[in-house]
């Protein structure tokens, strides 16, 4: 299991934990070895003032700590507490270790520190063992250790009560996320935060989808109520049309022409909510196969197809040279056909469309969209003008997206409307 996932206090208390062995190390191993230049400094000076005043009487000093050595000539006087600070070694070993004038030598892991004085034919000499660095080194970290220790802790309880400030809210943050399709939960934010932390951004952020989710849950379920307003008709129609077939209230042929036309509205509206689907679907795919297709054709074929279901309109078709689009015709041909049907309902007498490099755009002379339809037209099943519903134009939306291009609308000032194709 990854550190980070385990609590925010537990992982607190680790780092707390290793915080305080750091310490330890720092203040046990590293600060003496970072201090010893200055202890053995001072040791130095404690070795050398004492030699100042000693004689060749060194029996006389008191002094338990330091041993001395007064040299004249081949005589060697010791003072009466030498073999004590050198632990009895030879006293031969000892002088003969001594080269400068200050230092220090080793017997196995026992450590001394000597200072010398020398004139004429006299060398006095002392010697102390290294208890003075010891006793400094653990003073410090007793008395360090304990300030640094308490330092510690006191930041260790503002961390561990800032910690479960967060984890509060982070646990009501989960509550909300847990009831966020639940109205009676106390969603709203009381505040709205100028200079937001994080925690208050995350809040929003999960109100923003909490109000996102709810919108999108009262659209879909609106756009499903729409669709079974827009399949019952036909078949209302249909069961209408039969039942006046088998009481012989009407023509069998002239009531098949009827069924036969509700089933084509019918069958072109599950074909359009199929297609819907999957372009829902290849929308995310990486693999486009997208290709160079021939724009005018397309355009041409398509008004041939509706010129004759309006003879009162009069098509305008004009291309730029050297155009070039790229998709399939499939689907070029579903986008243009769905905007000229779109046109044949509003249309009064005359469609253009201007093909230019990277920019279709489409006129109608019919009347303006009213504002408000404006931004949901291209959203499926949105009850656009007259009160219709319908998919085309959703399916328009989708599928340039899914070719690289976008659609959007216009109102011409006097009258008429605009659709504009772009490229992105």
């Amino acid at each position: 299991m990854n550190f980070t996932d385990h609590k925010l206090s537990q992982q607190l208390l680790v780092i707390i934990l290793v915080i305080v062995c750091m310490i330890y190390f720092l203040i046990g191993v590293l600060l003496p070895k970072q201090m010893l230049p200055i202890y053995e400094k001072n040791i130095y000076n404690y070795l050398r003032q004492p030699l100042e005043f000693v004689d060749q009487d060194v029996s006389m000093i008191q002094n338990q700590e330091i041993g001395y050595v007064y040299i004249y000539d081949d005589n060697v006087i010791l003072s009466d507490n030498f073999n004590d600070v050198v632990d009895n070694h030879k006293t031969s070993d000892v002088i003969n270790k001594i080269t400068q004038k200050y230092g220090k030598i080793t017997f196995g892991k026992q450590v001394y520190y000597y200072y010398t004085n020398s004139s004429d034919r006299i060398t006095k000499i002392s010697i102390t063992n290294d208890d003075y660095i010891k006793q400094a080194q653990s003073d410090a970290l007793h008395n360090f250790f304990p300030i640094i220790l308490i330092t510690v802790l006191f930041i260790a309880i503002v961390l561990v009560t800032w910690s479960l400030s967060i984890v509060k809210k982070l646990e009501f943050l989960k509550m909300k996320i847990d009831h966020i399709d639940d109205d009676s939960f106390p969603h709203e934010i009381s505040n709205k935060y100028n200079n937001a932390s994080e925690i208050q951004t995350l809040e929003l952020a999960v109100e923003d989808m909490r109000v996102s989710l709810k919108n999108q849950e009262e659209y879909r379920n609106q756009m499903y109520q729409n669709i079974s307003h827009d399949f019952k008709t036909p078949l209302t129609v249909i069961k209408s049309y039969i039942e006046a077939i088998k009481d012989k209230a009407l023509d069998v042929w002239q009531g098949l022409e009827v069924i036969e036309e509700q089933t084509d509205k019918l069958e072109d509206k599950v074909h359009s909510l199929l297609y819907l689907n999957k372009l829902d679907y290849i929308k995310d795919l990486k693999d486009k196969k997208l290709e160079v297709v021939a724009i005018e054709d397309i355009v041409q074929k398509s008004i041939e197809k509706f010129k004759y279901r309006r003879k009162d309109l009069n098509y305008i078709l004009k291309v730029d040279k050297n155009v070039q689009y790229f998709g399939t015709y499939d689907s070029w041909e579903t986008i243009i056909d769905n905007i000229l049907n779109n046109f044949l309902r509003y249309a009064k007498s005359e469609v253009k469309i201007h093909i230019k490099k990277d920019k279709i755009t489409l006129y109608n002379d019919g009347p303006n969209i009213e504002p408000k339809l404006l931004e949901s037209l291209f959203i499926p099943y949105r009850k656009g003008m007259k009160g219709e519903f319908g998919l085309g134009l959703s399916i328009v939306k989708k599928t340039l997206n899914y070719m690289n291009y976008d659609v959007s609308v216009k109102n011409e000032k006097k009258e008429g409307v605009t659709f504009l194709i772009t490229k992105n």
